[in-house]
């Protein structure tokens, strides 16, 4: 499903107002009333914060948490951005690759802080093909991260796995579980940002992350304007 939005223009909303309360136009300032937009808008279609239960229905034994039943606080705390510029499409991140992108960054790692990975495929958004560009997180990445206390990390490519074909095609290939889709389905109650843009613009620390979620009920996911600030 595409994101799509429909506008409602002055002129429409006179003519509603004219309709709902019988007050022409002539009684509205310059004629006009209300504009609006009415938005068709996918969870996972734009920038976005996945919720544990799009990866699973349980999580470590429990229900898997949906987007607004987590804590706000999740979704603002220190940033810290992993360089990842000069990996390959369908190259994976591993564990030893997150601890030296936070060590090169100089970054002082501690719970509640917000990975972010710069690949540089925000450049392809809305290109064919923008999906299957990338490196990807292991799962092995993901837990460790989350062993340091980190429940929110981000990438600024279509997703934090490595492209999905490429993981279809392996998993077929293996006959085996746990590789399609390895880093969502780890097993770990923690959030994806997905599809993040300008990462290139921040430094590698020094700076704080915002990242609110619409509150959907039950969603799997929600779209959210993540915003860095600047420590002066």
């Amino acid at each position: 499903m595409a994101n799509e939005i429909e506008y409602f223009s002055h002129a429409n909303g006179a003519q509603e107002v004219e309709e709902m309360y019988g007050v022409p136009a002539r009684l509205l300032r310059d004629g006009e009333g209300w504009a609006r937009e009415r938005v068709t808008l996918g969870t996972h279609n734009s920038t976005h914060v996945d919720a544990p239960y799009h990866y699973n229905s349980t999580i470590q034994g429990q229900p898997a948490r949906t987007i607004d039943e987590l804590p706000l606080e999740r979704f603002f705390g220190p940033g810290v951005v992993i360089d990842a510029t000069d990996r390959l499409d369908g190259e994976v991140l591993d564990a030893a690759d997150m601890e030296a992108g936070i060590a090169a960054a100089g970054h002082d790692l501690k719970p509640g802080d917000i990975v972010l990975i710069r690949t540089g495929r925000d450049s392809f958004y809305g290109e064919p093909g923008y999906m299957d560009r990338g490196p990807g997180a292991t799962a092995g990445a993901t837990q460790w991260l989350y062993e340091k206390g980190v429940r929110v990390m981000g990438v600024d490519a279509w997703g934090w796995d490595r492209p999905l074909k490429l993981q279809a095609a392996d998993a077929l290939a293996s006959d085996a579980p746990g590789v399609f889709w390895e880093a969502h389905q780890a097993d770990l109650d923690y959030c994806q940002l997905e599809r993040l843009a300008n990462l290139g613009a921040l430094p590698p620390t020094g700076f704080s992350v915002a990242c609110f979620p619409l509150r959907l009920h039950r969603a799997s996911a929600a779209p959210a304007r993540v915003v860095a600030f600047l420590q002066d």
